[in-house]
């Protein structure tokens, strides 16, 4: 380890016990805090310095910090830091919070697929109108998880812990994955969770094959990173060739499912029923008319919500500074040619 002082800028909403965590991982560490400043209002001659910097979405002025190496984001997804010079200091890297909160995405996806599978939409619509329907076993039938194929698309940390949570149901698992001949996970995935070696899964296809693995699906998870090939990924095509009793849950990134398309198919009926997180606009506008969408469940980009989301963020930060300090490669290093 190298014994030499390292400056730190925190630019997050810690607590102070959280920030002593991080001082505690070694007395090289010079740790500066400024949880509520943007980063303009800090001292220049704090951010000069600093070589070390966490965040949730700064993009610094490399002038303003001549020695910076490293930004640790907490957010997964950072294509806003796209295009800044600092790519252009050697040495530099920019790492991401993917994986941190895979663990809570996951359960989310398995909440819509057993509420989308039981009609809970329908049970609560109902209980708002008071009404116990008389054609109940017929209207109200649900699809079990148990026993169910699931598709994955993507199989990254959310996509792997999806495929560990469900495992009590017996359930298939089918996945598209852009790097089929890559079964191991070399990302950040807190202890526990997820298929690092990838044993999870009865099928893994190349994205070209998505339609054929959709086919053969009940519930299908959109769960891909943002980049120019997954943006409508899930069109009118890949919506027609599911069954008309599958179900579409999507929490990877806006724009990754043909909002339009969707519509028209869960009004037609060429699928059973849909959850979104993350729409093309955010918010979503009152006049979206997929507020007015049947048998569409909507929520507000919180799939990776949590109140444990700090306690998520120290530990990932903890682990990559440990790797920082030691030379080790870090977890999450983002690659802007690759956009994630």
């Amino acid at each position: 380890m190298n014994n030499r002082p390292i400056d730190i800028l925190i630019n997050y909403p810690f607590n102070e016990q959280q920030v002593d965590a991080i001082k505690k991982v070694s007395p090289n560490l010079r740790v500066s805090f400024y949880p509520k400043a943007d980063l303009e209002e800090i001292p220049e001659n704090v951010k000069s310095r600093a070589e070390i910097l966490l965040t949730k979405r700064a993009v610094p002025d490399p002038e303003e910090m001549p020695a910076l190496r490293w930004i640790q984001y907490t957010l997964a997804g950072i294509d806003f830091v796209n295009g800044s010079p600092l790519f252009e200091r050697e040495g530099f890297v920019v790492t991401s919070l993917s994986g941190a909160v895979a663990g809570k995405v996951a359960e989310y996806a398995v909440m819509a697929m057993l509420s989308l599978g039981h009609k809970l939409p329908m049970a609560i619509a109902y209980q708002s109108q008071k009404v116990w329907p008389a054609d109940r076993w017929n209207s109200m039938k649900a699809t079990e998880l148990r026993g169910s194929t699931v598709g994955l698309l993507g199989y990254g940390s959310i996509g792997r812990e999806i495929a560990r949570l469900v495992q009590p149901f017996h359930v298939e698992i089918l996945a598209t994955k852009k790097n089929i001949m890559q079964l191991e996970d070399d990302g950040y995935t807190p202890e526990g969770l997820g298929d690092a070696q990838g044993m999870l899964f009865k099928r893994l296809y190349p994205p070209e094959a998505t339609k054929q693995m959709l086919k053969l699906c009940d519930f299908v998870v959109v769960c891909l990173p943002l980049t120019p090939e997954t943006v409508g990924a899930v069109g009118r095509n890949e919506l027609q060739a599911m069954k008309k009793t599958a179900y579409l849950v999507a929490l990877g990134r806006g724009g990754q499912v043909d909002e339009e398309a969707l519509a028209e198919a869960l009004r037609a009926g060429t699928i059973a029923g849909a959850a979104l997180d993350v729409f093309e606009e955010e918010p979503l506008p009152p006049d979206s008319s997929l507020w007015e969408v049947p048998n569409l469940i909507i929520t507000p980009h919180i799939a990776g919500n949590t109140a444990r989301y700090d306690e998520h963020v120290l530990e990932l930060f903890i682990a990559n500074l440990k790797r920082y300090l030691n030379g080790e490669p870090l977890y999450n290093l983002y690659l802007p040619n690759r956009g994630y």
